[in-house]
């Protein structure tokens, strides 16, 4: 698909006005829809527009419309343009770049992502604040010339990186993270299926410890009835 010209709609308001070019050619040429061509000659389609002279703009030449208007099966072509835009070759991305007047606040930004965030790498940290490698060495080892006076500073506060790119930097590291199988050193939370379920009772446990005997509901009629036989036994006993 070619290039159209700039500003399509105000520049076929202009053809319609000022040629006799079919729909189906200004459409053509503005990569428009001959059915929208056609709204904007019955003043249904972009009221309010004022026409673009494509002529002047340098996109279309006189002897290109009056062609065009000779030959309904035409095509019109945009111009050329007479100035020839430099190549933009990419430019490989350096170090952040940080205004002088923020350079100062720098050590106390890398203190506060190490203390922070010590999963970031440093090359995350020289990208997010534009320091350098020994310099996050040195305030890490506290062997910076000013380590004394340096205090964590958030640098998304001190306008040396943007939140976005933080949190970025942050899930960046997260992922790159590997995963270390939690060990128990006493203070790991139980999954609440654990920690809520029943005591488990082992029926093999303390076997050598006598259990106490169990209490026996005492019938007083039982105990009569028990009387009674053994004195009726003692008075057999004496015939």
């Amino acid at each position: 698909m070619s290039q159209g010209p700039l500003m399509p709609k105000a520049t076929a308001v202009w053809l319609v006005e000022n040629t006799s070019l079919s729909f189906d050619q200004i459409a053509d040429f503005c990569k428009l829809h001959p059915l929208e061509v056609k709204g904007i000659a019955d003043g249904e389609v972009a009221a309010g527009i004022k026409g673009l002279d494509p002529v002047t703009t340098g996109q279309l030449t006189r002897e290109e419309i009056e062609k065009a208007q000779k030959d309904p099966n035409h095509h019109l072509r945009l111009a050329e343009s007479r100035v020839k835009l430099p190549e933009q070759k990419r430019v490989k991305k350096g170090p952040r770049y940080t205004p002088v007047s923020r350079r100062h606040d720098r050590p106390n930004a890398i203190l506060w992502l190490v203390r922070n965030h010590p999963e970031l790498k440093d090359a995350q940290i020289m990208r997010l604040v534009g320091t350098t490698k020994t310099t996050i060495q040195q305030v890490r080892e506290r062997t910076h010339w000013n380590s004394a006076s340096l205090s964590p500073m958030d640098p998304v506060t001190l306008g040396l990186c943007s939140q976005i790119d933080l949190d970025f930097e942050v899930q960046r590291a997260a992922k790159d993270r590997p995963h270390v199988e939690a060990q128990d050193h006493g203070g790991t939370l139980m999954p609440a299926e654990v920690s809520t379920a029943p005591e488990r009772v082992d029926p093999f446990a303390d076997m050598s410890r006598p259990k106490p005997a169990q209490e026996e509901n005492i019938d007083v009629n039982s105990v009569f009835a028990k009387l009674k036989q053994l004195k009726r036994d003692e008075d057999e006993d004496e015939e």
